[in-house]
């Protein structure tokens, strides 16, 4: 592979209708090459087919993905921090269980963002940090709830599913 690359395509200015934010997580456990991706774009589901996924809601904002891509020309190295934080209302003894397996075990996941982008978030695993935070709130009208934060680090920034595989993952979920 040639290190020289090369720019090879315009951007043009897009329309001024996007919304900051997600509103949809979906989780699986990590499977190599969840998804078969063609510049940038995952084309086709992969690993992940027979593979079960689980969809967590979230409401409101405080709930951002982000993307960090960092490459040192004089280290020769890359690496894409992605980090995706949310907000789970209320604290019941299921949703324990189920995010300290998510804290503890290799996930993946997909992020459905509110202009209805879908996004392979960790496509090596969440491999850096996995924080859970449970609070309850000082007085009436604070949150009370799920804190969560994932960060990966990647090569590449994240994958954005075509509508075909968007469909077809869908019929994952559990």
């Amino acid at each position: 592979m040639s290190c020289d690359i090369a720019i090879g395509a315009n951007r043009t200015k897009p329309c001024d209708s996007t919304q900051g934010g997600t509103s949809e997580f979906y989780f699986f456990n990590y499977v190599d090459d969840a998804f078969t991706v063609t510049a940038g774009e995952a084309t086709a589901l992969s690993g992940l087919v027979e593979q079960t996924v689980y969809k967590y809601e979230i409401e409101g904002d405080g709930n951002p993905f982000t993307q960090n891509s960092v490459t040192n020309k004089k280290t020769g190295t890359k690496v894409n921090t992605q980090t995706l934080v949310g907000q789970f209302i209320s604290i019941d003894a299921a949703t324990n269980v189920e995010l300290d397996k998510l804290a503890s075990g290799k996930i993946a996941g997909v992020v459905k963002d509110r202009n209805g982008k879908y996004f392979w978030f960790a496509k090596d695993g969440v491999n850096v940090t996995a924080t859970i935070e449970a609070v309850t709130g000082g007085a009436a009208l604070d949150f009370n709830g799920y804190n969560v934060t994932l960060v990966a680090e990647t090569l590449e920034l994240a994958p954005v599913l075509d509508s075909a595989t968007v469909t077809a993952f869908l019929t994952l979920v559990a």
